[in-house]
């Protein structure tokens, strides 16, 4: 069963990435990534975790997706055979933010590190 969601996520990730790449039209979804998809153990609801290019329009890119998350479903629909399309629910996925802030504290100390050696 777990290979078979593994499946459907890498499928699904492919198939939202291609819709929001090619089938929107506003120029704001070229500007976004699909990092992640994780499926429900049932198939019935995607979480879809984005990166946007511009961190200070995330959370405008993130509204203007979710209101179209009805035509993304729809366009799932057509493109993949399953049983039941599942519902798509996005994300805004923070990793970079994380690995950013771990690297300016490394930086920091050793920033310290040097300062301290006779």
């Amino acid at each position: 069963m777990a290979y078979r969601i593994e499946k459907v996520e890498s499928l699904l990730k492919q198939e939202i990435s291609s819709i929001l790449l090619f089938g929107m039209r506003d120029p704001i979804f070229g500007f976004i990534t699909v990092t992640k998809v994780k499926v429900s153990a049932d198939l019935k609801i995607a979480k879809v975790y984005i990166s946007v290019l511009e961190k200070n329009q995330r959370q405008a890119t993130l509204d203007k997706i979710a209101a179209k998350s009805g035509y993304i479903r729809s366009q799932l629909g057509s493109r993949i055979k399953l049983r039941y399309v599942p519902e798509v629910k996005f994300f805004i996925d923070d990793t970079l933010d994380y690995v950013e802030k771990i690297d300016n504290l490394i930086k920091k100390i050793h920033e310290n590190d040097q300062q301290i050696e006779p």
